[in-house]
């Protein structure tokens, strides 16, 4: 399951979260987010009792984009221990987004 992830839940779901987390940092108006938010929902889907999936969107969400410094999107963050272990900037292929899923698992 996809969650949407907000300055003021991110903490909570994310951070101390004790999965790793896979963040799609993305806004409407993007045509390459169109692209990668449902590859992020079919890996949520895949590893749904495995990892935290979630969505930030960056134009209402200011704190936690600058926090983690992005500056283009789509960016994926994936997290663990409320630490980024690894980026994906920009839109490839789901064989990607997937290979660092099982990296970081």
């Amino acid at each position: 399951m996809m969650e949407i992830l907000t300055d003021a839940t991110f903490e909570e779901k994310v951070i101390k979260s004790d999965k790793l987390a896979v963040i799609d940092f993305s806004a409407e108006w993007c045509g390459p987010c169109r692209m990668v938010s449902p590859i992020i929902h079919e890996l949520a889907g895949e590893y749904q009792d495995r990892i935290v999936a979630g969505e930030v969107n960056v134009d209402e969400n200011p704190i936690v984009t600058a926090q983690y410094k992005v500056r283009n999107i789509p960016t994926v963050l994936y997290m663990k221990n409320g630490e980024v272990v690894d980026k994906q900037v920009g839109s490839v292929p789901k064989s990607v987004y997937k290979a660092l899923v099982e990296k970081h698992i």
